[in-house]
Parts: C-alpha cells; sequence; structure tokens
C-alpha cells in the first residue's frame, strides 16, 4: 500500500458521496427494495459505484473489486477493494444525513486501509492498521481501554430477527451490558463513530465486508479491536476498545463473566 492508495481512498469516497447527495438533491429519488423494505437501493447507489469501479479500473486496473450493487472482478495484484457506495441507504432515501460512502482495500483476508465519507458535514476519515487514521487530515487520538458498562454501544436488531431463538438471546445478552445502546443504521458511520470517539463500541451480526472493512481498518489504526465471533450459527463482527470487544464476545457465546 502507498501514500498514493490512501489519497485515492480519500477522493472515492469525497466524490461518490459528493455524487449520491448531488442524485438526492435534484429530486425524484426512486427506491427499490432488495431482501426487505429496510434493505432498499436507489440510482443514488448505482451512480455512485459506477463512479468508484470507473475510476478505480482506470487507475487501479489489477486490483480486485467487490461492490455492494453488485460489482464483482477478480484481480490479477492479490488486492480487492470493497465499495459501500451508499451505506445507510434506508436512512438517503428517507432524508436522513445519517449515511456515507466507504471504501476499504484488504489483501487477502487482511484489511489495509478504509476510507469514509460523511457529505453533511464534509468530513473525511481514513486509516488503517499500518495508516494512523486522520479526520480531514487531522491524527486522531488512540482509542483507549474500557470495560463495556462505561460505553454507549452501536448495534442493530432487524425487526424480523427480533424473538427468533438462541441468536437473538444472544443479542440480548451482549445489548444488555453497555451504558447504553444506538441503532441508527449505518455500519460504517458507526464504526467512524467508534474511531472518532462519538460512540464507545459496536456489535452486529451477519455484516457484509462493505458493512465492516472500512470502519474497522479506522479502528485498527487507532489501537481498538476489531474481531468476529462464530455463535449460535451467526458470525458477529465486534470493534472497540479491546476490553469491551472481549466483554461483548463473551455475552454473545454464553460465557459466564
Amino acid at each position: 500500500m502507498t501514500p498514493e492508495d490512501v489519497a485515492l481512498a480519500s477522493e472515492l469516497v469525497v466524490e461518490a458521496a459528493a455524487l449520491a447527495a448531488r442524485i438526492r438533491a435534484d429530486g425524484g429519488l426512486e427506491t427499490r427494495a432488495k431482501t426487505s423494505v429496510s434493505d432498499v437501493v436507489t440510482e443514488a447507489d448505482l451512480a455512485a459505484e459506477a463512479h468508484i469501479v470507473e475510476r478505480l479500473g482506470r487507475e487501479r486496473p489489477d486490483d480486485g473489486l467487490l461492490g455492494e450493487e453488485g460489482t464483482f472482478r477478480e484481480g490479477a495484484s492479490g488486492r480487492r477493494w470493497v465499495i459501500d457506495p451508499v451505506d445507510g441507504t434506508y436512512n438517503f432515501s428517507t432524508d436522513s444525513d445519517y449515511w456515507c460512502s466507504a471504501v476499504a482495500l484488504a489483501e487477502g483476508d487482511r484489511v489495509l486501509l478504509g476510507a469514509v465519507a460523511h457529505h453533511a458535514t464534509g468530513t473525511v476519515v481514513v486509516g488503517g492498521p499500518g495508516v494512523p487514521t486522520t479526520r480531514n487530515g487531522e491524527p486522531l487520538p488512540d482509542i483507549e481501554d474500557a470495560e463495556l458498562a462505561g460505553l454507549g454501544a452501536a448495534t442493530y436488531a432487524h425487526p424480523g430477527f427480533i424473538g427468533t431463538g438462541a441468536g437473538f438471546d444472544a443479542w440480548v445478552r451482549a445489548a444488555a451490558l453497555p451504558a447504553t445502546i444506538r441503532m441508527l443504521g449505518s455500519g460504517s458511520m458507526d464504526l467512524v463513530g467508534v474511531a472518532t470517539g462519538r460512540l464507545g463500541c459496536w456489535f452486529q451480526h451477519s455484516t457484509p465486508d462493505w458493512d465492516w472493512l472500512p470502519g474497522t481498518a479506522l479502528v485498527a489504526g487507532l489501537g481498538g479491536s476489531a474481531e468476529r465471533v462464530e455463535a449460535h450459527g451467526l458470525v458477529w463482527s465486534i470493534a472497540g476498545p479491546p476490553t469491551a470487544v472481549r466483554e461483548l464476545g463473551d455475552a454473545i457465546r454464553g460465557v459466564a463473566a
């Protein structure tokens, strides 16, 4: 990974977010449901992903691509760009500003870099395990270790998941431990919140790579912890201070404190 990759990742998310916002501002945004009424796609998602893909095709032709809206390309370099052109599309489609554009660069199973642009505030957060995380070019302080009981946790439980057995019971055990919980509807925005200190930690099950890798790169760039835990037939993604992450993982697995 090079400084040029860092600059490119930042430019991609800023451009994609600006394009999506412009399409929404022009009015007449058409929304189509994918898996549920709250899992939607708009022409802004498709246009923003197409913009990122076109630029990466020119500037990183040997890298692989994986996009939420269907992009898939095998690469020759061993690297892969993971693209979420609009994360929080339901929020986006209902005129909320809690959405972003996000990308990650990974090599095999190892994330190298993440970038997230929040268009409403003009904020770009970029970083990774070997790239100290910055906000608009300014270094962010490292994530300090902390116990879960003193933190706010961002999470999500789809209405169809509520009350459905051992998986939901695991979510309830974890959700009962933080000082408070928030369900805001954008994984990458939530993980930016962990990176910037606005939120304490984050957990969710069945998280696709485009909702996980960009934000966890930012957390890793600040010394935070990011883990995936298999329990009750589900894969759970957890990020935040190391102690809180361990406590959440134990609660999800049903390990006694």
